[in-house]
């Protein structure tokens, strides 16, 4: 059973679902949607793993239901990851982050590392100044002004084509950008991307890392640095074929199945 909450922070209220009670003898795994979407980005994962784990998805900061959100941060972002598992009595959980979800949990891991017991990093990029260029960065803080130049309409639909393969992740990415006028989206992409410029630093991860990736991929440069990432961190990327940014969306059976295999080995 889903039941939505609410965590109250000085900046805005932050709301998640729990899918089903706390069991404290199961493993927690704490979805985090990316950029611009909202927990609906999870749900081909969060009735799949009920069956054997405590689920928690949410809203994050500044999206969907957590609006309004004052002066969005990573910082404020892993804070309040922390405190929603605390409010819960949860010491620790797997943290299965898509995009920017990827990027918060990285926040997290920088400053509470201990409340992580693996990360799943789907689509997403990873902290550390030496994998982004100088250019890399001058375009990211570009983002929101050039967003503004597209009409609404075709806006919202070169984002959803950009994410998927197939129409249901089409649709599903229309409907979570759906929450956001053509403004506040546009914003909400720049403080995005300028605020994990802001975040991003040489970051060691200590915990077990899955790296999933869809082959079909074409935001940013996000193959590219999964190549790196995994090159660095001497680990193996799980390319997932025919499946864009929203792997987990595109390929819902396959995303799953790494998952599965990556808790099973914790």
């Amino acid at each position: 059973m889903e039941s939505e909450k609410i965590l109250k922070t000085e900046s805005g209220d932050v709301h998640y679902w729990l899918y089903g009670e706390i069991n404290p003898e199961r493993k927690t795994l704490f979805f985090l949607h990316g950029l611009t979407a909202n927990h609906k980005l999870f749900v081909r994962q969060t009735d799949y793993f009920t069956k054997e784990y405590n689920v928690i998805s949410w809203d994050a900061p500044a999206h969907g239901k957590s609006r309004p959100f004052e002066n969005f941060t990573y910082e404020k972002a892993a804070f309040a990851a922390k405190e929603i598992l605390e409010e819960n009595g949860i010491e620790k959980a797997v943290f299965i982050g898509q995009s920017m979800g990827g990027f918060i949990t990285q926040s997290v891991l920088k400053r509470f590392p201990e409340i992580v017991e693996g990360f799943v990093s789907i689509d997403s990029c990873p902290y550390g100044e030496k994998y982004y260029s100088k250019s890399d960065k001058w375009w990211l803080r570009q983002v929101e002004w050039m967003a503004k130049l597209y009409p609404d309409k075709a806006l919202r639909k070169s984002i959803a084509k950009q994410v998927s393969t197939t129409e249901d992740t089409y649709r599903n990415m229309l409907e979570m950008l759906d929450d956001y006028d053509k403004n506040e989206l546009c914003h909400l992409m720049g403080i995005g991307y300028a605020g994990f410029l802001d975040d991003v630093s040489d970051l060691e991860i200590k915990c077990p890392l899955l790296l999933i990736v869809g082959d079909k991929d074409k935001t940013g440069r996000v193959i590219k640095y999964n190549m790196d990432w995994s090159e660095e961190l001497g680990c193996m990327v799980s390319w997932i074929k025919n499946a864009a940014h929203n792997s987990n969306i595109d390929r819902p059976e396959e995303v799953n199945r790494e998952i599965e295999k990556f808790l099973k080995k914790l």
